[in-house]
């Protein structure tokens, strides 16, 4: 029996595609410790208001809530800790490169279980500007519209 590629995502920041235009998503790991990853698989993450950044020719992730195991007593992590990301050098460079730009930042959308690890959707994102925000939920909005008239159209 195969396994599944891709899991259901246990925390997903909905405001980035909403705040920023996704450029470029690429998939990291992450370096847990202790029972971080109990908490994820329980649901307990949030990437709201999280970023990543280069630091000493690494990347790690900064602001990534991952909340404490209740049945962990003395093991229990801090749960905003800056969190190593697992990336290969020519990876880094790239990301590092696509952000040199003024307005261009790395954030986490997507944090998921794959084959078993715990991965992280990243994405080279460029902050909107509020007419920009203003211009998509008119158009989400029109989509709406179509799409039911169109469904109430077939009935």
């Amino acid at each position: 029996m195969k396994k599944k590629m891709h899991d259901k995502p246990l925390a997903q920041n909905r405001k980035a595609r909403h705040d920023y235009t996704i450029e470029d998503t690429i998939e990291a790991g992450i370096e847990l410790r202790g029972t971080e990853i109990k908490s994820i698989r329980r649901g307990s993450a949030n990437l709201k208001d999280s970023y990543a950044r280069v630091y000493r020719g690494e990347m790690y992730v900064y602001n990534m809530h991952i909340a404490p195991y209740e049945e962990g007593n003395r093991y229990n992590h801090d749960p905003l800790r800056t969190r190593k990301l697992l990336l290969k050098r020519k990876e880094i460079d790239k990301l590092l490169g696509e952000t040199q730009d003024p307005g261009y930042s790395i954030i986490p959308l997507k944090l998921y279980i794959k084959n078993g690890f715990c991965k992280v959707l990243l994405g080279v994102a460029r902050g909107k500007k509020k007419y920009d925000k203003r211009e998509d939920l008119k158009k989400k909005q029109m989509k709406r519209d179509i799409d039911r008239a169109m469904k109430d159209r077939m009935q």
